[in-house]
């Protein structure tokens, strides 16, 4: 492979939820307990990967829809799925909790860094006002935000990635001065690849098996970086 220096690019986009945004905890405060309330004994990981599949189903389906609409969606599909109730109330609760999920402890710092280095791209399958409220979290000022509200269809869909494209022409930056950041294979390395868009992995999920709260990617990919943490990215590029 012939790797660039971190030197090369003028921007990072960013997926969030996952690589930023501890989502998986997020969603399974919601869902534990929710489980439990139905007589489901199944752990947090057992609840993530039955998830996975539906959000990635409702946001193919109704890519016009809002994230808080996605959450509801696909907590009542895992509710059908599982033979547990899903009220109403606990619909509306958890697509609004986006703004309650946590960042991960080097998110704020790691970012801080590297926006002294490189204009900081969001690229998010989410609404504006869930990503605001996420925001608040990490407390970084973004070149641009863009999110599936914006877009109008959600990763992995190539249109995401034609959207960030047409951003970064606006910026003045070449698609090879571009590296996106991201922990997803299915929903961002995968689609990134198909539009020749350089990619680093932040494996959060280094330590545990499987997917989680992602569908499965599917086969093998090349990518040009993998770093366990934002704080090991910005190490690297520190050490550069």
């Amino acid at each position: 492979m012939n790797r660039k220096d971190f030197k090369d690019f003028k921007a990072l986009s960013f997926d969030c939820y996952g690589t930023l945004i501890d989502w998986e905890t997020g969603i399974a405060q919601f869902l534990l307990p929710w489980a439990a309330s139905n007589g489901l004994a199944l752990s947090a990981e057992e609840l993530l990967t039955a998830y996975s599949k539906h959000e990635a189903a409702a946001e193919a389906e109704f890519p016009a829809e809002k994230y808080p609409s996605i959450l509801a969606k696909s907590l009542r599909r895992l509710g059908i799925e599982l033979g547990a109730a899903v009220s109403d109330a606990q619909a509306t609760s958890f697509g609004a909790s986006v703004p309650d999920w946590p960042a991960f402890p080097d998110s704020h710092e790691a970012l801080t860094y590297l926006a002294r280095k490189f204009k900081l791209i969001i690229l998010s399958n989410v609404d504006r006002q869930s990503f605001a409220g996420s925001n608040k979290r990490l407390d970084v000022q973004f070149t641009s935000i863009l999110t599936a509200e914006d877009i109008g269809s959600y990763k992995p869909a190539d249109r995401n990635f034609e959207y960030l494209e047409a951003e970064i022409q606006r910026l003045g930056i070449q698609k090879e001065q571009l590296l996106h950041v991201a922990q997803s294979l299915f929903h961002d390395h995968v689609p990134a690849k198909r539009r020749g868009i350089a990619s680093l992995w932040i494996n959060r999920r280094h330590d545990v098996p499987g997917w989680g709260a992602t569908p499965d990617p599917g086969g093998s990919l090349d990518i040009e970086w993998t770093f366990n943490s934002m704080a090991d990215f910005a190490a690297a590029v520190a050490s550069e």
